[in-house]
């Protein structure tokens, strides 16, 4: 059977990484950027449709929901609090043949 050469890119991607790094790349961070403003958006509507509505019971659930989006809204706030520069230099780096 003959031997098979691994490519260098793949054998980076067996290098395995402890812990994932806590790194946001652009697409990540276009993600978080629409789902934040789904979520504000949410909240900021079922705020407005709370205070037009008169059957407190449906004031309620109408706060309810608001508030669980603004929750949410919070979530991903707290993925943006990261020092990206710090979390790509913990990425292993892969070998370059020579």
């Amino acid at each position: 059977m003959p031997a098979t050469l691994i490519p260098p890119v793949q054998q980076a991607a067996n290098v395995p990484i402890p812990t994932p790094p806590r790194v946001i790349t652009g697409k990540d961070l276009a993600y978080l950027k629409d789902a934040l403003s789904w979520e504000l958006m949410a909240f900021k509507k079922f705020a407005f449709y709370a205070q037009q509505v008169k059957d407190p019971q449906v004031k309620q659930q109408l706060d309810k929901a608001g508030q669980m989006h603004q929750r949410h809204y919070q979530k991903l706030l707290t993925h943006l609090q990261v020092d990206n520069n710090s979390a790509m230099a913990k990425i292993p780096k892969p070998q370059t043949m020579q």
